[in-house]
């Protein structure tokens, strides 16, 4: 994916690495002339010095094609103002780093998918945003040794029709990986999944999981049959 980032401080920075590491393409606008020339020299990273919230750097930056912006300056006001800018360009993906609460709504009103809050920030919750944003982590357990994920199975998938058993039993589905409950739209429905259990379309399901393994699982729980 082609993804742009606002900002290269610890979070910015760390991101861009990440991003770099899992082979996506990787703009960085970052006002401060060494943060940048220091990205640069050791990543690689295409480092423009500007401002964010400057319709020309991010031209220069190439948002129109971009496929997800993260704003994620260490200032709130220069984030919402960048990703304003990044709706108006119909990004199809918007995520915020947010310090101050008092700018949720803001950011809502603003088109943002995904906001993280500065206080549970980590590198692996926004990276999980952008490369499976059909995903949610809900919670974690076990001292941060797992956590419980929202999946929705989309349109078309191919494990709608398909029963829980068969599909735990897929060879691409991860042994750490449980389901631990499904509710139903259509229904209005939220059980505890048996084995003979089937799965529909638009259900949300419900999965205990290390971060590790959720990618493998919500790839194939995603995944669309071909027309």
């Amino acid at each position: 994916m082609y993804v742009l980032v606002a900002g290269g401080g610890m979070v910015g920075g760390g991101l861009v690495r990440r991003l770099l590491d899992n082979k996506h393409d990787v703009v960085l606008i970052e006002q401060c002339k060494e943060l940048c020339d220091k990205l640069y020299a050791e990543t690689g990273v295409v480092a423009i010095n500007a401002n964010a919230t400057s319709i020309e750097a991010l031209n220069e930056a190439g948002i129109r094609k971009a496929d997800v912006v993260v704003a994620a300056t260490g200032n709130d006001a220069d984030n919402l103002a960048c990703t304003i800018l990044a709706k108006s360009f119909e990004v199809p993906q918007i995520i915020a780093r947010m310090r101050d609460p008092a700018y949720k709504n803001a950011y809502r009103v603003a088109g943002v998918h995904s906001i993280v809050r500065v206080t549970d920030l980590m590198v692996s919750q926004v990276m999980m945003d952008i490369e499976n944003p059909q995903v949610r982590r809900i919670t974690t357990i076990g001292g941060g040794k797992a956590d419980i994920f929202l999946a929705i199975v989309p349109e078309h998938a191919k494990v709608a029709g398909r029963s829980v058993q068969d599909i735990v039993g897929s060879r691409q589905f991860p042994s750490q990986c449980v389901f631990i409950a499904v509710y139903n739209h259509q229904t209005e429905e939220f059980s505890i999944p048996r084995g003979k259990q089937v799965i529909h379309e638009g259900d949300e399901l419900f999965l205990i999981s290390t971060a590790e393994n959720i990618k493998k699982a919500v790839d194939l729980l995603t995944a669309r049959k071909r027309h």
